[in-house]
């Protein structure tokens, strides 16, 4: 069974919705006191988001087969390695607004909750032109191989929040105050409503999201136009992000070649959706997982050996 050619009931769509409620209200009950994300808690969430983004493509593989499932799967590992990127900038971000480490989770499980939206919109958006347009494939595919090449020549993107469009747009809009009121965000100060320092950086978190959705997206996109398994995809995954920049936020110094690899990921997912617009068609799902894999364990151990050695 092609896993384009599969049809999803709009019961599953529902069912899907409300599981991802169901676990955004359990993660909101278990962080309701603000405490600090310490990292074996982070170690234990991350276990919990993979294990549930593992067992719906297990349901997958049961419900529509194998080819979908190997297809959700690697869109799957694919949004998760890219998301390592969006580690590393909110990390600059709450940097260079000092935010709490108490207050960090809850600003991020509010991020987590505007990139689950705007990657439905971009997922639909994406598979409507690509079924509509013949020549977004080479649009999107030459985006993607430019979108490499810019992450392994250049390396992480410069993050200067000042500069970011919808952060100036805000404050220029938005009464603002430079500081912060507990957790709130929203604040009342001098007789009238303000927004505090923390919506600041949610806002200035979610414009920085938008530039990495694209990207995701389109790669994803590379793998399978079925919206229904690209978005449970993106949506598992997503879910983890929080704990997965607990985890990782310390330590993605040491991880120096992922960049490579995820460059080479970017570049491979875009001469996919330009073949597909060819003669060649279609590579098979199995030889995207396949390379995700391999590539992801190459540039993860090749680090850890470079890292070695510079220690020595």
């Amino acid at each position: 069974m092609a896993e384009a050619t599969v049809t999803v009931p709009l019961w599953a769509w529902a069912a899907v919705g409300g599981l991802l409620a169901v676990l955004l209200a359990i993660d909101v009950v278990a962080h309701r006191d603000n405490h600090v994300i310490e990292l074996r808690e982070a170690l234990l969430w991350s276990a919990v988001w993979i294990g549930a983004g593992l067992a719906f493509g297990l349901v997958v593989w049961w419900a529509l087969g194998g080819d979908p499932a190997v297809a959700y799967f690697s869109g799957y590992l694919l949004e998760k390695a890219l998301s390592v990127d969006n580690v590393f900038v909110f990390a600059l971000l709450f940097g260079y607004f000092r935010v709490p480490a108490r207050y960090q989770h809850k600003v991020l499980f509010w991020g987590v909750v505007g990139a689950l939206a705007f990657r439905l919109v971009f997922v639909l958006a994406g598979a409507e032109l690509l079924a509509r347009l013949a020549w977004a494939g080479f649009v999107l595919g030459a985006f993607l191989i430019w979108t490499g090449w810019r992450l392994a020549v250049r390396g992480e993107p410069d993050v200067d929040p000042d500069r970011v469009l919808a952060v100036r747009l805000f404050r220029r809009v938005v009464p603002t105050d430079a500081s912060y009121h507990g957790d709130r965000f929203t604040a009342r100060v001098g007789g009238r409503r303000v927004a505090t320092l923390l919506l600041v950086a949610l806002v200035a978190i979610e414009a920085t999201d938008v530039v990495f959705a694209v990207d995701s997206v389109a790669a994803i996109l590379a793998i399978t136009t079925n919206t229904f398994l690209v978005w449970t995809a993106v949506a598992f995954a997503v879910l983890g992000l929080r704990s997965l920049y607990f985890c990782l936020a310390g330590l993605l110094r040491h991880f120096g070649h992922l960049r490579y690899g995820l460059a080479l990921l970017l570049a491979f997912a875009g001469v996919k959706l330009l073949l597909a617009e060819t003669p060649v068609g279609k590579l098979p799902v199995w030889l995207t997982l396949a390379v995700v894999l391999l590539t992801l364990a190459v540039a993860i151990s090749s680090s850890v050996v470079a890292g070695r050695r510079a220690a020595r």
